[in-house]
């Protein structure tokens, strides 16, 4: 069998290039590693709720193009982010906002806020920040720091703050408006019956073989001499240094770990989508409770407890850690992937195979573009 496309992996950077491929009538054949399709969006029926098996995705753009592509697929409610953050026995809203400030220190007004931030931060007097701990003292002072930056963003990284490089926080959304809703984007919400209804519109009726990865194809696929698949381009959403069999040494990556649980007889159990606990003593970064994104009324409630963790081969990746040496790195990696583009027509996307930190919409317009550019 002969396809235009081998398409490596069903996340949405695959999903949205293989749909459009089709449109192009170029056939394609997609790989996805897991027993499942959609990659990291995937959500699977618990209990009749909607759980989003690897974390929280909360769809948000400003890119009109993009909000209307995905909405010819399926429809979005009207679910708006507003997480929450618990400190020891204080609850918080997030973003850090008037909200925020008010329960912090009993004020009222902007001017007041600002007033508390300004004195704090001028108390430290810190001039050139050398590290991300004083980085974010300089942005919004110590309260905020101690209470709503430190442990979370120790745990998320597995390293102390004083060890993290400065430029991982360019800024801290300080907002001083009684506003809870965490993005400025016009457009968000969450597909009505979950991502995987997305995936399944956008690859209606192209082959996909699940439960195998890049190699162990190539390796079968071989074994099969004359009735070898073949195909003339891959696009490969995967590991960079992974295609490349870490020919120039291993990208760093940060894992995550997910316990899901169900609980019987408990139809809210936090009131919340999502709530973050920012104290480093308690090992996981938040609580999902998933029906919440859907404005669920099931008699019964599923929460995820999501754990940070460092990343060793054989894990799951799920982000880049963007410092100085793996971007150097990834620099290299890009430059060997350009010399191959040609040659042997591979074509590398989504965050692993890019080794970049995109939002959905920026994955999907990635996508797009990409695809505008077969021919």
């Amino acid at each position: 069998m002969h396809y235009d496309y081998l398409v490596v992996g069903t996340g949405l950077f695959g999903s949205v290039f293989a749909s459009e491929m089709k449109k192009k009538k170029k056939s394609c054949l997609m790989l996805e590693k897991r027993n499942h399709i959609g990659g990291n969006v995937y959500t699977e029926k618990i209990a009749g709720i909607n759980v989003h098996k690897y974390g929280a995705h909360i769809f948000h753009t400003s890119n009109r193009k993009v909000w209307d592509y995905v909405n010819q697929f399926v429809r979005f409610n009207h679910y708006v982010n507003s997480p929450i953050a618990v400190w020891r026995d204080e609850v918080y809203n997030l973003p850090f906002n008037m909200n925020t400030f008010s329960r912090m220190w009993g004020i009222r007004t902007p001017a007041e806020a600002k007033s508390v931030i300004a004195e704090q931060i001028a108390e430290l007097g810190i001039a050139e920040p050398k590290n991300l701990e004083e980085q974010a003292l300089s942005l919004a002072g110590r309260d905020v720091y101690e209470k709503l930056v430190k442990g979370y963003t120790e745990k998320q990284w597995g390293r102390d703050c004083k060890d993290l490089p400065a430029f991982i926080i360019k800024r801290l959304p300080l907002r001083f408006t009684y506003d809870n809703n965490y993005f400025n984007d016009p457009y968000q919400g969450i597909p009505e019956g979950g991502y995987t209804s997305l995936i399944e519109k956008l690859i209606d009726g192209i082959p996909v073989i699940t439960g195998i990865s890049y190699q162990k194809f190539l390796r079968e696929n071989e074994q099969k001499g004359a009735d070898r698949i073949t195909y003339d381009k891959v696009l490969y959403t995967g590991m960079i240094d992974e295609y490349f069999d870490y020919y120039l040494g291993k990208l760093e990556y940060r894992s995550l770990r997910f316990e899901t649980e169900i609980m019987k007889d408990c139809d809210n159990y936090q009131g919340n989508a999502v709530v973050n606990y920012t104290e480093r003593e308690i090992p996981y970064t938040r609580i999902i409770e998933h029906k919440h994104f859907e404005f669920g009324t099931q008699p019964d409630t599923v929460i995820t407890r999501e754990y940070p963790a460092a990343w060793k081969e054989g894990d799951e990746p799920y982000y880049p850690v963007n410092d100085k040496r793996n971007e150097i790195l990834y620099a290299q990696y890009k430059k060997l992937a350009e010399s191959i583009k040609n040659e042997k027509n591979v074509l590398f996307g989504g965050r692993l195979g890019q080794y970049k930190y995109y939002d959905m919409d920026q994955v999907i317009d990635d996508a797009l573009t990409m695809a505008e550019q077969q021919i």
